[in-house]
């Protein structure tokens, strides 16, 4: 139910996992092992977890607000430095590399040579474009109203 929320943890840096399709008593259990923040909008599942932040609103702008209210000491500075999809860490592909050449996309933007960034888990290709830009201006005008 957070998925988004997730995602855009993850642009922020944090290393955010997403537990989808498991029993309440597993996500529950897996925070607490991984000494993780558990972030959930299920009342009961809040409940049983110390140290849950329940989120009320479904809005993700009021989702992202609510975290950084609850968290003000963690980083809220767009990294883009993990993988939207699995978590992985994002790396410049290496020069040559084939992964690296994305057919449909540019081959510079504003003159310079665009950079290609590869996930070490799953390898899903990553490069500065206009959704770049739509995620900044989102994150900055969330922010701006605390």
């Amino acid at each position: 139910m957070l998925g988004r929320l997730a995602r855009y943890l993850r642009f922020l840096g944090h290393d955010t996992a997403y537990a989808r399709g498991e029993l309440d008593a597993a996500i529950a259990e897996r925070a607490r092992v991984e000494q993780r923040v558990l972030l959930t909008r299920d009342r009961a599942l809040a409940a049983r977890a110390p140290g849950a932040l329940l989120l009320i609103s479904p809005a993700l702008d009021e989702q992202l607000r609510t975290v950084r209210r609850a968290y003000p000491q963690y980083r809220y500075a767009l990294t883009f430095e993990r993988c939207t999809l699995c978590n992985g860490r994002l790396a410049p592909a290496p020069a040559g590399d084939a992964r690296g050449t994305l057919p449909g996309a540019p081959a510079a933007r504003n003159g310079r040579a665009l950079t290609v960034f590869l996930c070490d888990q799953c390898g899903h290709a990553y490069w500065e474009g206009s959704h770049t830009a739509n995620i900044r201006t989102r994150v900055s005008e969330v922010f701006a109203v605390l």
